[in-house]
């Protein structure tokens, strides 16, 4: 009997503790089983591109990004490349010259055009970058000629100088309006296709200037680690989809980060969105 006392205890204690833990995050692979950091550093160490698909408010994913780059900052050196949407191709010169001390850090943030976050969540792998010595690469299209496609389609950029295209990725673009991804940003404006179909082609060709100016800059001997936006890598689309038409063999891990109720498991509707997910409690706190 008192056996069997001490066993209830000890059963209450451990489920009172359990409950009262708040874990931060858990991670998974595509199909839904738990893993750890360790295996996501295993495999971004064995690949050529790590697209990390982030909540852009979301603290955790930023955390993360930042223990993951400085693991293979160790590892890799200067064979290590860096590159983020966050981060404008016309914006190149101005952050080589802050990467390099040619510039200070006021000149910098005046003149770049920095995202409102920046300070909290991107700064630290820029500032790890002019550490170690690593190439930090912009890699998103001048939001202006975005615009444009928006306006006018991909028939829009043609008109631009030749100084101007050598910012956005080769034209004319492939494009698949059949992805689900771009079909579900058509649906989302609530129009018949005809009348807006340039508002998914504005996201294409996002993702398709940011796969070309990764794939540019690859180092063969290294690897490539990209940060932004989760959808723009989700279910192996977008900047996944454009780096496969560029190189079919090129070895890729993608990254996704998703808010759920409950991380002790992963939602359906989270799994296969990448080959590792991680899921961060809903009431996680925001970085704005």
């Amino acid at each position: 009997m008192k056996k069997l006392l001490t066993l209830s205890i000890i059963f209450v204690a451990v489920t009172l503790s359990q409950a009262q833990q708040r874990p931060a995050y858990q991670l998974f692979d595509r199909d839904g089983l738990q893993v750890d950091f360790g295996l996501m550093l295993e495999k971004s160490a064995q690949t050529q591109v790590v697209l990390f698909g982030e909540l852009h408010n979301n603290p955790i994913a930023h955390w993360l990004q930042l223990e993951l780059s400085r693991e293979l900052a160790e590892k890799f050196g200067e064979k290590l490349v860096l590159g983020a949407e966050m981060f404008e191709t016309d914006n190149q010169l101005i952050l080589n010259e802050y990467l390099s001390g040619l510039i200070n850090e006021r000149n910098f943030t005046a003149e770049a055009k920095l995202w409102n976050n920046y300070a909290t969540d991107y700064k630290p792998l820029v500032e790890l970058a002019k550490e170690k010595g690593i190439p930090f690469i912009a890699t998103n299209i001048p939001r202006r000629y975005a615009a444009l496609v928006n306006r006018q389609g991909f028939e829009g950029l043609e008109a631009l100088p030749e100084e101007a295209k050598r910012y956005i990725a080769p034209l004319p673009p492939a494009y698949d309006p059949e992805l689900p991804g771009y079909k579900a940003m058509l649906e989302m404006t609530g129009m018949p296709a005809h009348t807006n179909e340039n508002f998914p082609k504005a996201q294409a060709i996002k993702d398709a200037t940011m796969a070309h100016f990764i794939y540019k800059n690859l180092n063969r001997s290294g690897v490539f680690v990209h940060y932004h936006g989760a959808y723009h890598s989700n279910n192996y689309e977008g900047i996944f989809w454009y780096l496969r038409q560029l190189d079919e063999k090129l070895q890729i891990v993608t990254i996704s980060t998703v808010e759920q109720d409950d991380i002790s498991n992963l939602e359906e509707a989270n799994l296969g969105l990448a080959d590792f997910v991680i899921a961060v409690p809903r009431t996680m706190t925001k970085t704005y």
